[in-house]
């Protein structure tokens, strides 16, 4: 069966999540005086990269809200758990001021983006929430590249469970198997829309030493993609991507 469309995780597939993260946050403690409370810049950003993935994975496995995630983030990463939900938020908030002043998106989305756009019809699934990834899309200016925008906060649902994406494939009105699925983790993406019946694909950027999921397949940029879509053997081989 032929792949009609692209499914497409956001943040560090098609928008350079983590140098804005990392940017943005730099910023932010350096303006809220708090750089001095850590041994080195180096130190404060990983303390907050690994109290993301951690409330991420909470919100993920469900029973937390989204805006709860954001604010027992706040509260740990300044050990002040008695800080407000409104001052956690006003907090939380001037970071994404920093933030969004770093967005940019990858190199080689655009002309990927441009490359398939005649051939595929493309949607968004990710595991944030509408209200910021329509945003995003918006302000990077490719919102109207994508069909359809599903999330998981607005779902109820989250990657890798396959209702998540069984429900794009829904809003796209195409089987599993005439959709592929682009996106950086390897398990949470890749495997997640292989086990759901989607071409699972795993976009590699950093060279990870990782093994691939067996039944995916794996690229390192994303100007290999529509060659690995339109290729005669429509995945019914192995692919030559690894």
């Amino acid at each position: 069966m032929p792949i009609r469309a692209v499914v497409w995780d956001i943040d560090d597939t098609i928008f350079d999540y983590a140098r804005a993260d990392t940017t943005g946050m730099h910023a932010h403690l350096t303006a809220e005086g708090l750089l001095e409370r850590y041994e080195s810049a180096e130190r404060a950003l990983e303390r907050w990269r690994t109290l993301t993935e951690y409330h991420w994975a909470r919100f993920g496995a469900g029973g937390i809200t989204f805006e709860a995630q954001r604010r027992d983030r706040v509260r740990d990463f300044l050990d002040a758990p008695e800080l407000t939900d409104a001052d956690a938020d006003a907090w939380f908030g001037r970071y994404v001021g920093h933030y969004e002043s770093a967005w940019s998106l990858f190199p080689d989305t655009l002309p990927t983006l441009d490359a398939l756009a005649d051939g595929y019809r493309h949607a968004v699934l990710s595991n944030s929430a509408l209200l910021v990834q329509d945003r995003k899309l918006r302000v990077l200016g490719v919102r109207d590249r994508f069909e359809a925008v599903l999330c998981a906060a607005d779902l109820g649902v989250s990657k890798p469970a396959a209702e998540a994406f069984h429900a794009v494939c829904t809003a796209l009105g195409l089987a599993p198997a005439e959709v592929a699925y682009v996106g950086d983790q390897p398990e949470i993406d890749a495997r997640g829309a292989r086990d759901a019946g989607l071409v699972g694909i795993w976009l590699d950027r950093n060279g990870s030493v990782v093994e691939a999921p067996s039944g995916v397949h794996r690229i390192s940029r994303l100007s290999e993609l529509p060659a690995l879509l339109r290729a005669d053997t429509r995945f019914g081989a192995q692919s030559t991507f690894g």
